[in-house]
């Protein structure tokens, strides 16, 4: 962790100087440290750890928009994002990747939680239309250590200590609609999406009027207990590839495109609705139609999206 937020520094101390240089104005945070001036903050997204020492996760429950996307060695990692409400911890805390950067562009400058970085991906994190909040000076008191399970998987996160003030209407970028349910569709009860090394089922519980989610097999809860549910579950076709990044073992991080159009397939109210996603450039949101061209709304509630590869 020194050696992270050494690094950090680094990259800071850096850009402080380049906005110097260029006349930027900068501003000073409650500990003294220089920074470039940012609003982010109208989202908080946190970046979640989801591998089985992880779970069962912290505030996922509390997550309007969840999305699910393939890291190194086939295994998943998640995005939480938290826009209408935030709740007391987060966590596992994990590190953030090249795809966040592009999906993140469609909030208003927003907040991002994570452990840190590939070294040569903090510069990238730093130059992005986005406020990093990793684990340092200014956020120290936000972040803290579950001595109970083992590292790297204990680092957690109380939101309300990062200083962010989410507003429900950092959603209305995401390209969402929500609505009655759509004619057609066919039904369907459960679906499974697989990564190389992970997979996911998705259950539909009519009494609740919700998708249960399993992970690897087992059925995700909260701490308290409670089946962890989506509202819309969103399996969106995309473009995965090989980034130029790779973690400590040497394994390729996957980079998934969710900037173009394709196919996907959108469950609610114990319906499967074929789907065909567009998302015009980095700043728009994702927008969800029918073969047909009309406007695909969502159930009002969470949202998961899961990457696959088309």
């Amino acid at each position: 962790m020194r050696g992270l937020v050494r690094v950090w520094r680094a990259v800071t101390a850096a850009t402080v100087l380049a906005a110097l240089a260029a006349g930027c104005t900068l501003e000073t945070d409650p500990d003294g440290d220089a920074k470039r001036s940012r609003d982010g903050g109208r989202v908080l997204a946190v970046k979640i750890d989801n591998v089985g020492p992880a779970r069962p996760q912290t505030g996922l429950d509390a997550a309007d928009v969840v999305y699910v996307e393939q890291v190194e060695a086939g295994l998943s990692r998640l995005m939480a994002v938290y826009a209408t409400k935030l709740p007391p911890v987060v966590g596992p805390v994990r590190s953030a990747r090249e795809t966040d950067l592009d999906l993140l562009r469609q909030f208003d400058r927003p907040a991002l939680a994570f452990s840190g970085a590939q070294g040569k991906l903090l510069p990238l994190i730093d130059a992005a239309p986005l406020r990093p909040l990793p684990p340092g000076d200014a956020s120290a008191k936000a972040y803290y250590r579950d001595n109970g399970r083992p590292a790297p998987h204990n680092l957690y996160l109380r939101p309300a200590a990062l200083g962010v003030r989410p507003k429900a209407s950092g959603l209305d970028s995401t390209g969402f609609t929500f609505g009655p349910r759509p004619a057609g569709g066919t039904p369907e009860t459960r679906r499974t999406v697989r990564f190389p090394s992970a997979r996911f089922t998705f259950t539909w519980v009519e009494y609740e009027g919700r998708w249960h989610i399993a992970m690897d097999g087992t059925q995700a809860r909260t701490q308290a207990g409670k089946a962890l549910a989506a509202a819309t579950v969103v399996v969106q076709r995309v473009d995965i590839r090989d980034s130029r990044f790779h973690d400590r073992s040497g394994n390729t991080s996957p980079l998934t495109r969710s900037v173009g159009s394709g196919t996907a397939q959108v469950l609610r109210d114990g319906r499967s609705y074929e789907a065909r996603w567009e998302r015009r450039s980095a700043d728009d949101g994702t927008e969800f139609t029918t073969p047909k061209g009309k406007p695909l709304d969502f159930a009002k509630g969470p949202v998961w999206v899961v990457f696959t590869k088309a």
